[in-house]
């Protein structure tokens, strides 16, 4: 049992398991050919099944199970704070397998001829009264008696008068802030706390004017969707999924890293170096000091920005997102792309730092513009 423990916190370095959640969502939501053939060999499809969903929870409650075993991850998942993350982790597994099994359905009955389950002359019709509004009163009913229960039998989590001489350690952020607060460690406060979150709603009020792909309206499908449906679950799971939970289970005293199963040992120290890409080319591949000047001293970095939003888009016009240019135009393509550049930008800033002890790609303190 120690072994598999031991295995376990191994792998939930963020180093590892990043990569590994990567890795997963890459071959179960295929954005391109070579990977979807990956995953028809190894089936990955099943999933989607009626039996798939059965191992998926069942894979997830048994490791739940198996983890309250443990005292310290017993401590951490019964936390009355913690619940809400550990419902979200179930739900959010149950709910992804019920749209993409139906999602299945659909691409399955498109491939033969047919319409999709939601178009068939056959379903039956559902009416608001009295069909929609006593399933909806049964959903407040039971909504009702699961908060009245877990308001009963888990104390809430309040703590003694706020004292400003003693902060808890680690100071978390209510659990839908985690995200953000996580963010804060690759970012500076203006790009994480306001420029990411102002993008995000900006960007889901622009989906509607972006994207003019019609199919897929009013029934569940993957194949007709592949692209929008890949991009939104990739932000949804990758970046912010996994970011609360990470947030959650794994950030520790000093907000520091710990296993599932590891002690929350505040005298843990973690030996980080961060450096910025200016020190990295000026000291360590030209071995010298960096210049007083702001421009020179940051010239790497504005190269490297300028590269990734001035020609990488233009790469990807001619590449991969070839159809997507034709399809957009110019300046729809341009939102989408800077949108989805911007992105991207968190999960390599995150692999930065945990490979190279990167903190900023352009450092101006004196103008508190970091990157």
């Amino acid at each position: 049992m120690e072994a598999i423990k031991n295995f376990i916190n191994t792998i939930s370095d963020p180093k590892i398991l990043f990569n590994l959640v990567i890795l997963g969502y890459l071959l179960v939501f295929p954005p391109i050919k070579f990977l979807e053939k990956i995953n028809r060999f190894l089936k990955l499809d099943k999933l989607w099944t009626k039996q798939g969903g059965i191992v998926l929870l069942a894979a997830m409650l048994s490791f739940f199970v198996f983890g309250l075993t443990d005292q310290n991850f017993r401590l951490i998942v019964t936390k009355p704070d913690n619940v809400p993350i550990v419902a979200l982790l179930f739900l959010v597994v149950f709910f992804l397998w019920l749209a993409m099994s139906q999602a299945k359905a659909n691409d399955e009955r498109i491939a033969k001829g047919e319409k999709p389950n939601e178009f068939s002359d056959s379903r039956e019709k559902v009416l608001v009264w009295p069909d929609l509004v006593y399933i909806e009163f049964i959903c407040l009913v039971c909504a009702s008696a699961v908060l009245l229960v877990w308001a009963i039998a888990l104390p809430a989590p309040l703590e003694e008068p706020a004292n400003p001489t003693v902060s808890p350690n680690p100071s978390k952020a209510p659990w839908y802030f985690l995200g953000l607060q996580e963010m804060l460690v690759y970012f500076d406060p203006w790009i994480a706390g306001v420029v990411f979150p102002t993008v995000i709603l900006l960007g889901l009020m622009c989906i509607p004017y972006i994207d003019n792909n019609r199919k897929g309206s009013g029934y569940y499908t993957f194949n007709d969707r592949k692209m929008a449906i890949s991009i939104f679950l990739f932000c949804w799971l990758c970046l912010w999924v996994f970011l609360i939970s990470t947030g959650t289970f794994l950030r520790g005293p000093n907000w520091n890293f710990f296993g599932p199963f590891e002690y929350w040992d505040p005298h843990k120290l973690a030996v980080l170096n961060n450096v910025n890409l200016s020190e990295i080319i000026y000291m360590k591949i030209l071995g010298r000091g960096t210049p007083h000047n702001i421009f020179l001293r940051e010239i790497g970095g504005f190269i490297v920005m300028g590269f990734y939003f001035g020609l990488v888009p233009l790469i990807m016009a001619k590449t991969i997102c070839k159809n997507v240019y034709q399809r957009l135009g110019v300046l729809r393509y341009s939102i989408f792309i800077v949108l989805i550049l911007l992105a991207l930008s968190l999960p390599i800033k995150m692999g930065l730092r945990w490979a190279f002890n990167m903190k900023y790609i352009i450092a101006i303190p004196e103008f508190f513009f970091n990157i």
